[in-house]
């Protein structure tokens, strides 16, 4: 596993997951991220890895993560947070932009190898279900995929403690609106409901619970907002795939792989070439597969024919990735960041990722 520590959290990338531990200690620290705790980063539902070296604070990293359509709902209902306070973006010192580096590049190569996710793969980004929210004005809790308001607060006006509570199945909420405390100290979370006229005025909206600016009130409802976002892009995208799919799709045959298509032959060829490298913690001039007498430029087996033709470009760019990847451990080793073991380790998991 791949640690790196910022910031705002610590991210453990084990090749498959994010495992992302918000820093919640201090008073300056995001209310927010005290109340995620912890999230578990499918790497699939990562689009893009930005990092940009020397942009943060006296010139530390900045890594963000730019998530596939529809796995966002933060991001789809929190275009006004502080991006500071951003739950997939990382920032760090200057002094360890090296080991972040590597890890933006690992976490860049996995999601481009990751398949497509499942509508539902949103779902691991919220808290889950039953999820209860209390402000100043009354209180919301999402159950059973159901939204349901209540204004039994000190700050609700009279109007909606006399309406007491409006309730939403999941599937009649087109949407959910959040806006961050304004200039008299409220904020809100509004449910965009089909056949449910809004207000213009929050205080009197029954489709609005109101947030003031004490406490974590206003990130609650923005986590509310987050999470009943992703039950509908899970439930929208779920009956997408029911209707699209059809019981006479065609069985398509796979045909076996042969020379460029076939990741053993690309793994074969790379377990020779990484000797060429000459890296520390290497094995001098034997082969990593145990054979002293292969030559590293020797790429086609006895008896096996050479790579047909395919009509596109040879897909060398993972193995040229692996090998820079390679080259950047022992520039950590060498500089002491990385042990000898974790040096040996961390190389073999490269090489079994070909």
């Amino acid at each position: 596993m791949d640690e790196l520590r910022g910031e705002q959290a610590v991210w453990v990338f084990d090749s498959e997951t994010v495992h992302i531990r918000f820093e919640t200690k201090g008073w300056f620290k995001s209310p927010l991220f005290k109340l995620l705790g912890t999230l578990d980063l499918p790497v699939g539902l990562v689009r893009d890895v930005d990092f940009r070296p020397g942009a943060g604070r006296k010139k530390g990293w900045v890594l963000n993560l730019r998530m596939r359509d529809r796995m966002d709902p933060y991001s789809a209902v929190g275009a006004m947070l502080d991006e500071r306070f951003q739950p997939f973006r990382l920032t760090g010192p200057a002094k360890t932009e090296l080991v972040a580096e590597y890890l933006a590049d690992q976490l860049r190569f996995a999601a481009g190898q990751a398949r497509e996710p499942e509508p539902r793969a949103v779902l691991s980004l919220v808290p889950p279900q039953p999820l209860h929210v209390l402000t100043s004005e009354g209180t919301a809790r999402f159950e059973d995929d159901r939204l349901s308001l209540m204004w039994s607060g000190g700050y609700a006006g009279g109007y909606k403690k006399k309406k007491q509570r409006r309730e939403f199945d999941l599937a009649e909420i087109d949407g959910m609106e959040w806006a961050p405390v304004d200039d008299w100290g409220w904020g809100f979370v509004r449910v965009l409901g089909r056949g449910r006229p809004t207000d213009a005025k929050p205080k009197t909206d029954l489709n609005v619970l109101r947030a003031g600016g004490e406490g974590n009130e206003i990130h609650q409802a923005f986590l509310l907002a987050a999470t009943v976002t992703a039950h509908l892009w899970a439930h929208e995208g779920s009956t997408r795939a029911a209707i699209g799919a059809g019981d006479g799709d065609d069985v398509v045959e796979r045909t076996p792989q042969v020379g460029f298509q076939d990741p053993e032959w690309w793994k074969r060829t790379a377990l020779r070439a990484v000797d060429a490298l000459n890296l520390p913690g290497g094995k001098g001039g034997e082969s990593l597969d145990g054979d002293s007498s292969a030559s590293c430029v020797e790429i086609v087996e006895e008896g096996q024919e050479a790579p047909p033709n395919l009509g596109e470009p040879a897909p060398r760019a993972d193995t040229s990735w692996i090998f820079e990847q390679i080259e950047r451990l022992g520039d950590l080793h060498a500089k002491g960041l990385l042990t000898d073991e974790e040096f040996g380790t961390k190389k073999a998991e490269l090489l079994d990722r070909i």
